[in-house]
């Protein structure tokens, strides 16, 4: 009877043996005393659950001490009376199972090891426990940016915050701060006070940190990542053994082949030997040259890496030609050969105003005029000597043509061709003029035999140049010195040398059309002088290894160079002292080189016995560029030996190209 008041009471199911209890685990008024006897004697026992959730009773009360205490111990806390207060019992796994599968609040349910029971948690707490999991604030509805007064506002403002005036002591310096100053300005006067040096912090290149885009200059930190290493030297290999095997040996004809070659050509630099031992090895002679040729690879060798780009289609890089049709006229196509000589045919030059006439010289000693439109031979003067060059005078009034040949020679002949007129008073001209005179230097000898006029050199000439006007003769020498380049007026009959010392092996000169200037070439440069002020004005680059032949344009602004090096360039002299254009496209030494005077043709002939064919435009305005555009190789002449094509000329109103080949014809070629 008393279990059932108390359980009206509290209006809560208790389990038998523990319904007597209050809610601080004490035996509650209204019980018997038999049966609080009872209840005080029994062993410690545990809570149920609650029915329902409103109330929450704290049922241990052991205070704020770590519940670890009473793991290995039956019971969890004591109460008021000092009796002990027993742990839940565990339920078992088939309970557990049941509770789980009834009970649809199952999963809400944790272990509280303070109270020793299973509480349920509410919404608020499950939603708290999710808001933690996915990194959210635990308080629903909370704002972590809440409305902000800004008490100080960047904006300019009348009036600011505190518009109190300046106190009078702000104004005034303090004395303390005075004699502070003025102690050290009075150790600073004595020089007992000196300012602190500035030490210079090393510097420090982070390796792996990033570049500003925005500076354009190269970094050193650039300079760093892109280092190349010096290229190493190639290791020895069994021919260059002193004691090599016999298979590395040359022969005498291997050896005589070798030294035929250029040193471009050569497979090796030099010819392996045999000694007995390595104290009869002799000096090495070419050790200085090696050496020196390192100190170029290493000073020319590049210094940085040069990023590749991938680009899919590689013809997008070429540049858009026009269409060779467009280009027209230029020739084409080989109209006859003319032939006669016996050898080589080493120089041709076409007349300069009509072009009826051509003058071939070969190796044979003989110098033959043509006919150009028919290829007839109409004369033939023999020199008795090799014929090295040829050249029409560009006045049209004279029939007159200077031809150099060995024997230190060269002489002024009137081929008595054409004219009858211009014939006469070229033979008039020849025999007014004054060879008695005593003057020029003495390298030169001024002499009439017959009906010609030979000028006695102190060296064979390789090149004989007019001036426009038909007064004056530059010739060539072939060895090195300073009198290889001498000037010849013909009215005087009078020679000088422009130059009085040596400035390298002479290829060719060429006289400006214009101006009083005069181009020479030699083997690497060219030199532009002016013959009134005898100055020099410029030097140009002809980014070659060894130049050969040389032309200038029609107006004397653009100069056109080829090298035994297969290379040909266009130097515009009022562009740049180096070359425009530099092009590669013959397999062999260039040998001549022509301009037409009407049309935009440039012709070069090589070695690889075929001529190239340039479509040259040269703009006066210099806002354009220049073009040139190769349209036509032509091939007509046989190889005899390494040489093929040795000279070229235009016909001067025509686009005909004349070639003279070293197998001994002449090939004209119309489109």
């Amino acid at each position: 009877m008393g279990e059932q008041k108390v359980e009206k009471a509290h209006g809560k199911k208790r389990k038998k043996n523990f319904g007597a209890l209050d809610s601080n685990g004490t035996i509650e008024n209204g019980t018997s005393d038999e049966q609080k006897t009872a209840i005080s004697r029994e062993k410690p026992r545990a809570f149920d659950e609650f029915d329902s959730s409103d109330e929450e009773d704290l049922r241990n009360t052991i205070g704020n001490i770590p519940v670890e205490w009473y793991d290995e111990e039956e019971h969890i806390g004591y109460d008021k009376e000092g009796n002990k207060i027993g742990k839940a019992k565990k339920s078992g796994e088939i309970d557990t199972f049941l509770e789980k599968m009834e009970d649809p609040d199952y999963w809400k349910k944790v272990f509280d090891r303070q109270t020793g029971q299973n509480v349920t948690l509410t919404q608020e707490q499950i939603d708290k426990i999710h808001a933690f999991a996915v990194g959210k604030y635990p308080s629903i509805g909370y704002n972590p940016y809440q409305p902000f007064v800004d008490f100080y506002t960047s904006e300019a403002t009348i009036h600011p915050i505190d518009n109190r005036p300046a106190s009078k002591s702000q104004f005034v310096p303090s004395k303390d701060e005075m004699k502070i100053v003025s102690r050290m300005v009075h150790a600073i006067k004595m020089g007992w006070l000196k300012p602190k040096e500035k030490k210079e912090k090393p510097k420090v290149y982070d390796l792996w940190g990033e570049e500003d885009d925005s500076n354009k200059t190269k970094s050193e930190l650039a300079r760093i990542r892109m280092h190349m290493p010096a290229p190493k030297l190639t290791l020895p290999t069994h021919a260059e053994s002193y004691n090599p095997p016999e298979e590395y040996l040359l022969t005498e004809e291997e050896k005589k082949e070798w030294e035929e070659q250029d040193p471009e050509e050569r497979r090796a630099n030099f010819v392996p030997h045999k000694f007995e031992a390595m104290r009869k090895i002799p000096q090495y002679e070419k050790f200085v040259r090696e050496r020196f040729e390192r100190c170029l690879d290493l000073y020319l060798a590049p210094r940085q890496r040069r990023l590749k780009l991938n680009i899919e289609n590689p013809e997008q890089l070429l540049p858009d030609l026009p269409n060779p049709n467009d280009l027209r006229p230029f020739p084409t196509t080989l109209a006859f050969y003319m032939r006669g000589h016996l050898g080589q045919v080493r120089s041709i030059s076409v007349e300069p105003e009509k072009g009826e006439l051509v003058a071939s010289g070969g190796q044979d000693g003989t110098v033959r005029i043509w006919m150009l439109d028919s290829g007839r031979c109409i004369k033939t003067l023999d020199f008795g000597a090799p014929i090295l060059s040829v050249a029409f005078c560009p006045t049209p009034n004279k029939t007159l043509l200077a031809v150099s040949y060995e024997g230190k020679r060269v002489a002024l002949v009137n081929t008595e061709t054409g004219d009858k007129l211009l014939n006469s008073q070229t033979t008039q001209f020849i025999d007014e003029l004054p060879l008695n005179v005593e003057e020029g230097i003495p390298q030169v000898k001024w002499q009439k035999q017959k009906d010609r006029i030979v000028l006695e050199m102190n060296a064979d000439v390789r090149k004989v140049v007019w001036h426009r006007r038909g007064d004056y003769l530059a010739t060539v020498g072939i060895l090195d010195h300073a009198s290889s380049v001498i000037i010849h007026q013909l009215s005087k009959a009078k020679s000088q040398c422009p130059f009085s010392k040596k400035k390298g092996l002479v290829q060719s000169v060429a006289f400006h059309p214009t101006q009083p200037q005069f181009f020479v070439a030699l083997s690497r440069h060219v030199r532009v002088y002016d013959l009134a002020k005898c100055q020099l004005i410029k030097k140009c680059l002809a980014n070659s290894s060894h130049l050969s032949v040389m032309i200038a344009d029609n107006q004397g602004d653009n100069l056109f160079v080829g090298g035994l090096d297969r290379r040909f360039s266009w130097i515009d002299l009022q562009l740049s002292n180096r070359p425009w254009k530099s092009l590669r496209h013959h397999g062999s030494a260039i040998r001549g080189i022509a301009y037409h005077k009407k049309y935009p043709l440039l012709a070069t002939v090589s070695d690889d016995g075929s001529a190239l064919v340039y479509y040259a435009r040269i703009h006066t305005d210099s806002f354009r560029d220049n073009e040139l555009v190769p349209v036509k190789r032509l091939r007509g002449h046989t190889k005899v030996g390494d040489l093929s094509m040795l000279d070229t000329a235009w016909h001067p109103t025509q686009p005909w190209l004349l070639t003279a080949g070293a197998d001994g014809t002449i090939g004209l070629w119309s489109y």
